[in-house]
């Protein structure tokens, strides 16, 4: 079957997602990233199942992530900040222990994209994707809000459908 054939049959899916900022700075007042990233998937027609703003402490974000992976009613954990090269940035630590089948590409192609946008800094982004042992999908993004537009609009969001309907079969 051709790929067209496949976003074709995958537009009905609807994802319900779990979104969570990492920062210790930011307040639900000034999160532009998590709001923005509600904003896109409401406007491609998916839903926010929990939002929730913490730390930037794996401590804090591994019971979370978990919890958020064991609910009927989350298909998606949307996760941006914490995937930088600093002390604090542990992010990506935990969301690769829980990543069963990871989705490279999904790192390859953001770094690709932001290359063109902010130059060699691209490599300092440790995004990465993948599908937990729970068959859910699970993104973490920088927490620019820049870049987690840029890993909405031109990854995530054009493949979710697809990736739903192969996850859900």
């Amino acid at each position: 079957m051709a790929y067209d054939q496949h976003i074709r049959d995958a537009a009905g899916e609807t994802a319900r997602c779990g979104v969570i900022t990492l920062s210790d700075t930011r307040t639900e007042a000034t999160d532009k990233s998590g709001r923005r990233i509600r904003e896109l998937l409401e406007e491609a027609g998916h839903a926010t199942a929990h939002y929730q703003l913490l730390p930037d402490d794996p401590a804090a974000l591994e019971p979370v992530l978990r919890g958020l992976l064991a609910r009927a009613d989350v298909d998606v954990i949307l996760t941006n900040g914490g995937t930088g090269i600093s002390r604090r940035d542990q992010t990506i630590g935990v969301i690769e222990r829980l990543l069963d089948r990871p989705l490279p590409g999904f790192g390859e192609l953001f770094r690709m994209l932001s290359w063109e946008q902010i130059g060699s800094g691209a490599m300092l982004s440790r995004a990465v994707g993948g599908i937990t042992a729970t068959g859910k999908l699970l993104f973490a993004m920088p927490g620019s809000t820049a870049a987690v537009e840029l890993a909405m609009t031109r990854l995530i969001l054009p493949e979710l459908k697809h990736l739903l309907r192969e996850l859900r079969k």
